[in-house]
């Protein structure tokens, strides 16, 4: 069955104030959130959680590191460009952009330490070795760092797995990226 991508015209009525909020902060309508308006429960509840993930204690350089690391690690064909797209929008070392796509280590230990931990929280379904744990609190991380990486594993979750079912097209600012 194919998803359906929504406008403000086709969208179920609980969806409609959502998308016009896209509409606002994107200046379109992301294919995501068009895909997603067919359920307005899911809709917002990633909306949320992307807003939620946002203010945590993490810096853009942070935020995109997680992000690329769930995208990548998913293989999600439009989350992957669309937060290389971002990480450029939030003026995001250039050079660390291209560390996470290449899957190369980054040059910051605190960074990439933030990368592995992240990729190891996602493979072993929140499961850290005492080592990892280690590593992590050496390079200055505390617990509240481990729960928001875990918000923002749910939020990558949400839109990871939609991507994978909408086969959702890749928006045309970002398709640049893919």
């Amino acid at each position: 069955m194919n998803f359906k991508l929504h406008t403000l015209e086709t969208a179920p009525s609980n969806s409609v104030p959502l998308l016009e909020d896209s509409q606002k902060s994107f200046g379109m309508i992301p294919n995501l959130h068009a895909v997603m308006a067919d359920s307005p429960p899911v809709l917002k509840a990633y909306k949320k959680l992307h807003e939620w993930f946002q203010e945590t204690s993490f810096n853009a350089e942070e935020l995109t590191v997680i992000w690329q690391t769930i995208n990548i690690e998913h293989q999600c064909h439009y989350c992957v460009p669309a937060h290389t797209g971002i990480a450029h929008m939030m003026k995001v070392d250039t050079e660390i952009i291209e560390a996470l796509l290449k899957q190369q280590p980054l040059s910051d230990d605190k960074l990439q330490t933030l990368h592995l931990t992240t990729l190891a929280l996602v493979q072993n379904r929140g499961h850290l070795s005492e080592a990892e744990r280690g590593n992590f609190y050496k390079v200055g991380y505390e617990n509240c760092h481990l729960q928001e990486i875990v918000l923002g594993i749910a939020q990558k979750i949400m839109s990871n797995y939609i991507n994978h079912l909408a086969e959702t097209p890749i928006d045309p600012m970002f398709e640049k990226f893919a």
